[in-house]
């Protein structure tokens, strides 16, 4: 057996067996608990995102927001959308649309966690995540440790090497006999200097590169969706039909679970949006707002934005356009570029390209910016984060030679485990989410802009929300 084909088949027991269970159960529990905050307090999330800092330190909570965005819109919004759908058929869209928004009930807790046990850093800005809150509330710095190890594993070698390896596949229009030529080490070789100059230039650099970038690659690619959708509108009908009818066959589902559209659609889904899995608290804890559910709730909209808007332009561009269905050569990404070529031409190859690019590299800093958050947590030391930055753009040039099925792999394997490991976490801590939630709606029915300390909920072992 390869080495391929062994971490094919954890990948598939890891998923079939346990995480399937534990996100789709978390994302339930936390709906009911929540009284489904990602629908009922909509409203505040879309106003909480755009919510001024009232200081100096931090980030905004849209630059947070833009950074959580940067990692989740990637290039799993086209090629984990592709590959979902050839492998397990139209019906992988409706489990991810499923998963979206159970997954954004997710997301809201373990941002609100995070920003509740965020530390204030020496230049005066935050940092927190999962790894600190499960050191502050559960008292398990051994755990913390466990989950920053996988999240790096996750984000700087997993993630980061697939990002490269994408677009690197970009280039098979362009280029006959792609992995035999020196196109994959020489984009690696831009990739890795690129990294690098971004890796020591700091979250600041970060968070604008993020905030300019993903808003702007977000809104042409989703035109790009609604231009098919309006030029094939009598199709629609069809097309919603087959994802429901698919979604739906349990008979197919269950006879071949592994690589049934259920298995796919929640695979794709948790590695596009990573609603629960404990990447975008990283992000949320360097926001600085006044109370910490506002954090929560406005990534519940970077969840909305990945997933049921540019996830779901990638599925009617695929199905709408039938390219997936009349050559069964193409997956992943060159089967977005073809999908898209079909509708407007060949030129628009080149916009699809492009856009590969920026969101793979905005994911790429995007995901640094997690990994250096969870070193810092395990040691402070100075040259071991010099060491680490050299390492992870090492990896992100090594990724641009891997191969399709060990790229995609490693980074599902490296995500689960991170995930069990965080879903354990929130759920045992949801109730202190759930009491900052009630908090600000509380201050909220009585016309008030909430404020938060710790002892409004009963807590006295948070850093920067104690009253001065």
């Amino acid at each position: 057996m390869s080495f391929a084909e062994i971490l094919e088949k954890f990948d598939d027991i890891l998923y079939t067996w346990c995480l399937i269970y534990m996100l789709a159960g978390a994302g339930i529990y936390f709906t009911i608990r929540t009284r489904f905050v990602q629908l009922r307090l909509l409203k505040d999330c879309f106003r909480c995102m755009f919510e001024k800092k009232t200081s100096d330190d931090g980030i905004s909570s849209f630059q947070a927001l833009m950074i959580a965005t940067a990692s989740r819109v990637g290039t799993g919004n086209m090629a984990g959308v592709a590959t979902a759908i050839v492998m397990g058929g139209p019906g992988a869209a409706f489990w991810m649309w499923l998963m979206a928004i159970l997954g954004a009930a997710s997301a809201f807790v373990e941002s609100t966690l995070a920003q509740i046990f965020k530390t204030r850093e020496e230049d005066g800005g935050f940092k927190g995540g999962p790894a600190y809150y499960i050191e502050k509330a559960l008292h398990a710095r051994w755990l913390g440790v466990i989950f920053a190890i996988s999240l790096i594993a996750t984000f700087a070698f997993g993630f980061n090497g697939l990002q490269a390896y994408n677009i690197v596949s970009t280039m098979e229009y362009y280029v006959p006999n792609l992995h035999s030529s020196p196109v994959p080490i020489t984009i690696g070789c831009i990739l890795f200097m690129a990294s690098l100059y971004l890796f020591f230039a700091g979250s600041d650099k970060i968070g604008w590169l993020s905030s300019v970038l993903v808003p702007i690659m977000s809104f042409l690619y989703i035109v790009i969706g609604i231009l098919i959708i309006i030029l094939n509108i009598s199709e629609i009908p069809a097309v919603l039909v087959s994802v429901f009818r698919s979604a739906f066959d349990f008979k197919a589902i269950f006879g071949g679970f592994t690589g049934s559209c259920m298995v796919y659609g929640i695979k794709r889904g948790l590695f596009s949006n990573e609603a629960g899995m404990g990447s975008a608290p990283n992000a949320s804890a360097s926001a600085e707002v006044s109370h910490p559910a506002k954090q929560g709730l406005a990534q519940v909209i970077s969840v909305y934005i990945d997933t049921l808007m540019i996830c779901t332009a990638t599925v009617f561009i695929l199905l709408l356009t039938g390219v997936y269905q009349t050559d069964s050569t193409l997956n992943g990404i060159p089967l977005v570029q073809q999908s898209v070529a079909k509708q407007f031409g060949t030129w628009s190859i080149h916009v699809i390209t492009a856009a590969v690019c920026m969101f793979a590299f905005t994911s790429i800093v995007g995901n640094y910016f997690y990994a250096e958050a969870n070193i810092l947590f395990i040691t402070k030391n100075k040259m071991a984060l010099i060491i680490f930055r050299i390492a992870a753009a090492f990896m992100v040039m090594t990724g641009a030679m891997n191969s399709m099925d060990v790229a995609w792999s490693l980074a599902d394997i490296t995500m689960g485990l991170e995930a069990i490991v965080n879903i354990i976490a929130i759920v045992l801590l949801s109730r202190i989410a759930f009491a900052a939630l009630r908090d600000y709606e509380d201050q909220k029915a009585q016309g008030l802009d909430p404020v938060f300390y710790e002892d409004n909920i009963g807590l006295d072992n948070t850093d920067v929300w104690k009253r001065r």
